[in-house]
């Protein structure tokens, strides 16, 4: 047995590896590790401090949703949805009852499509502001994150009273939604109206302005807007290179076509340029909001529909704008009570595909900046 100070003496005596100064060098981030947002492994090949090659490795929390639904009805399958990308339930399980009232060729009473639409604009904003104050301290600023929770909670206040939940809120049903407003609802979104206005503000003073931040996400993380679409990225991550994508305008659902809103698209193609895009999306959900709150049409808030919903025969697709993008629902029916096959396009999968292309010739410290700007949701990812 060495002593250790014998220990210490034979390595002194080691000559210099050779060769090393411009060897590469694999690190791995993550499965569990703060800055990949969720359970996600990175097998990262450096030179120095520059990325040369990120690989992602996924399937840590896969629960296979997609087969799981072929055993759930047509009432029950929405509600997996809502464990993928968890800040945008809302969304997702409209995309689900879209596709099944496609098939059925419902007719949605227009109460209820007002709704629908000012859920997933709340939930929209819900989840902008959670990822800016999670952008934030990424980079090194705290307060964004606890500022960022104060306007997320008033939201969520408003959709425990009217759904029941906070998170995943499986108020979406084939028809309609499942209950009607809570008499505060009007009241305390017209509150969270006049409260935000002011606090989007601040968010652009703190951080937006901020010389620091401007340096860390500026030129970092370039992808053309070529590339982006080879990649398949949608969502606020592509309108960031220039790409129009918002299903909300391209392919509208419920009663976006009368509405005013903006599709907000930058041409800096850097994370700069995502961070402003969804800055900005907030302040075009809230419009949407301010331009529905008082005009909510009376009349029904589900339409009539079986207990046990058969699709006919046949294929059927629906498509919704998240708040990361687009979240594509595919079903096959056979005719019963159960899907015999469901495929779920969700953005978070083909914007993780571009990271590799995005991140390299980058700086390892810059990982961070990059992966915070595409906005990953891990279960939306694994599935």
């Amino acid at each position: 047995m060495y002593r250790q100070t014998e220990i210490i003496s034979d390595l002194s005596k080691t000559p210099p590896s050779e060769g090393l100064e411009g060897a590469d060098m694999i690190i791995n981030i993550g499965p569990q590790h703060p800055a990949t947002h969720g359970v996600l492994h990175l097998v990262i090949t450096l030179n120095g401090e520059t990325i040369k090659k990120v690989e992602p490795h996924l399937g840590y929390i896969h629960r296979s949703i997609e087969k799981m639904c072929e055993s759930l009805s047509y009432r029950q399958f929405i509600y997996a949805t809502s464990r993928m990308d968890y800040l945008s339930s809302h969304i997702n399980n409209h995309g689900c009852a879209l596709c099944v009232e496609k098939g059925l060729q419902i007719e949605i009473p227009a109460r209820a499509q007002v709704i629908r639409v000012l859920m997933d604009e709340l939930t929209r904003i819900a989840s902008h502001t959670l990822w800016w104050g999670a952008m934030a301290m990424d980079v090194g600023a705290l307060t964004p994150f606890f500022l960022a929770f104060r306007e997320r909670e008033m939201i969520n206040d408003i959709m425990e009273e009217t759904c029941g939940a906070r998170l995943t809120m499986n108020y979406m049903v084939p028809g309609g939604v499942m209950f009607d407003l809570h008499p505060n609802f009007q009241k305390k979104v017209k509150e969270f109206i006049t409260h935000f206005k002011n606090k989007i503000d601040e968010y652009d003073e703190l951080v937006t302005d901020n010389v620091i931040f401007r340096n860390r996400t500026e030129n970092v993380g370039v992808i053309s807007k070529e590339d982006a679409i080879s990649y398949g990225m949608s969502g606020p991550s592509a309108r960031a290179s220039g790409v129009q994508c918002d299903i909300r305008k391209l392919y509208p659902y419920e009663i976006y076509n009368q509405l005013q809103f903006e599709e907000i698209i930058e041409t800096g193609c850097d994370s700069f340029a995502r961070y402003l895009v969804r800055m900005k999306e907030m302040r075009q959900s809230l419009s949407i909001v301010e331009q529905l709150i008082d005009n909510i049409p009376d009349g029904e808030f589900q339409a009539k529909t079986k207990a046990v919903l058969k699709l006919p025969k046949g294929e059927f697709y629906s498509r919704v704008e998240t708040a990361r993008g687009e979240f594509g629902v595919y079903i096959v029916s056979e005719g019963g009570t159960t899907p015999y096959r469901i495929k779920f396009r969700s953005p978070g999968f083909s914007n993780l595909s571009s990271l590799d292309h995005i991140a390299r010739g980058s700086k390892i410290g810059d990982l961070v900046a990059i992966m915070g700007t595409l906005d990953f949701v891990i279960p939306d990812i694994d599935r």
